[in-house]
């Protein structure tokens, strides 16, 4: 049984000896690509709601929660409860229809605007967020007998073949020879960082024009597309909400074009916007969703894509994947959304949001911080040198470490690293907030150069 975990607790230096131990097998064995604990070096052994504990007995806040996936926090009951229930009965189901499945399809259907359930179908993928993008990219091809793709500066997702081709980060991609072709890049709606180098007070949008000029010029050098792929809050690209105008004349273009729009809703899907999905918010209906991340609540890997049955004209296997039929996941994610509507986590995720919000007012003002943003439990804090405008990724690096030290665990984000990522459980407390705000604002007012200036 877990001890209760209720406060930080952080004693001695990181790595603790046992992590220390566990640290030095892990490079000894596993690949170099592996990434958290190079800038977080505890090895975990217990999780429990917004809290984990490392081997050393260190507790920390964890305001990483699996990169997004646990949005019920470690171990839930009730999910811990339904999984184990459905571990007696079946586990692996590949696509045949069992209660479990037809159980979670008619959830997840559930939580969709009423206006798209009857016309939507469900596609379960391999179980990453990467297959199901994936999965959209093959559909939207096959369906319109188009090929290239048009996505978005800033935007991420996934590093398999094609999702990293769709994906904006250079350094990833470079050492990967013949990526999938016929992708198109376009300015995000990244205003503190404007592609055009323009303010919101005097653009026009004018990186959605760009978009909307280069597809209408017959001389564009640009054929229709078979999709426009999208994240509505850029997640790894430094926690950057689209404009609510760049993000419908982007649907309204993409709909009188007949080019299916895609939303990545990996990482924003499944309430952690504040709304289940994050289009919901911008008053549009994509053509598909893809979701993965947190469809099951405590980490058991599903990934599905929802897309308009318009779409639906693929051949029997045309995309498979043996993990497809995760009887523990259905269970869990059927029971989250239960949980989801009895807890009403959807309005903790707002107030925690405005909570959030206030606390990270003041140190907006901090000359270093050049934004703080965010839209429901995803947040970050961009850090820039004041003079130069240029990103501050040493600071950013140490605030990540003085919070480790005491005890929260974050990660970083955006161009170079400089963003630092607020990325709770959806039902995190309002005092486990405070704390982290806490925890945060004092790392960053002790470490800031303009402190000594």
């Amino acid at each position: 049984m877990l001890t209760d975990m209720t406060n930080p607790h952080v004693t001695g230096d990181l790595p603790g000896p046992r992590s220390a131990q566990f640290l030095a097998r892990q490079q000894r064995t596993e690949s170099n690509a592996r990434s958290y604990p190079r800038n977080l070096p505890i090895a975990i052994a217990q999780g429990q709601g917004s809290f984990v504990r490392d081997v050393d007995g260190n507790v920390f806040i964890d305001f990483l929660a699996g990169a997004g996936v646990l949005s019920l926090g470690h171990n839930h009951p009730d999910l811990v409860r339904v999984m184990v229930d459905q571990l007696g009965q079946l586990t692996h189901g590949l696509d045949f229809p069992t209660p479990a499945k037809d159980a979670f399809v008619q959830a997840q259907l559930s939580m969709l605007p009423e206006s798209m359930r009857d016309r939507t179908r469900l596609h379960f993928c391999g179980p990453t967020g990467a297959n199901a993008v994936d999965a959209a990219i093959k559909l939207c091809k096959t369906a319109t007998g188009r090929g290239d793709i048009v996505s978005f500066q800033g935007g991420f997702h996934g590093a398999t073949h094609a999702p990293m081709a769709v994906t904006g980060l250079v350094s990833q991609k470079r050492p990967v020879a013949n990526g999938m072709p016929g992708v198109h890049f376009f300015p995000y709606s990244y205003c503190s960082r404007c592609p055009l180098g323009l303010s919101p007070d005097t653009c026009a949008i004018n990186c959605v024009e760009y978009l909307e000029r280069s597809l209408r010029d017959a001389n564009g050098g640009l054929s229709l597309p078979a999709a426009v792929i999208l994240e509505l809050v850029q997640g790894e690209g430094g926690v950057v909400p689209a404009r609510p105008e760049f993000v419908r004349r982007l649907r309204t273009l993409t709909a009188e074009l007949d080019i299916p729009l895609i939303v990545d809703e990996v990482q924003t899907g499944c309430g952690r916007t504040g709304t289940w999905f994050a289009f919901e918010q911008y008053g549009i209906e994509p053509d598909v969703i893809v979701a993965s991340k947190a469809l099951s609540g405590v980490g058991a890997p599903v990934a599905l894509i929802m897309y308009d049955e318009k779409l639906d004209t693929w051949a029997p296997g045309a995309h498979t994947g043996t993990f497809r039929g995760n009887q523990l996941a259905f269970a869990a994610g059927t029971e989250a959304v239960a949980i989801f509507e009895r807890e009403h986590i959807l309005d903790n995720v707002v107030r925690r949001a405005e909570q959030i919000a206030d606390r990270l007012a003041k140190i907006a003002e901090q000359p270093w911080v050049r934004e703080v943003r965010g839209l429901g439990l995803m947040w970050g804090i961009e850090l820039a040198d004041p003079d130069t405008g240029a990103p501050a990724s040493e600071l950013a690096g140490a605030v990540r470490a003085e919070a480790l030290r005491n005890g929260l665990i974050l990660e970083l984000g955006g161009r170079d690293d400089t963003v630092v990522r607020f990325l709770p459980p959806l039902n995190v407390t309002a005092n486990v907030v405070d704390i982290a705000c806490d925890i945060v604002v004092d790392a960053i007012d002790l470490l800031s150069p303009a402190r000594i200036r």
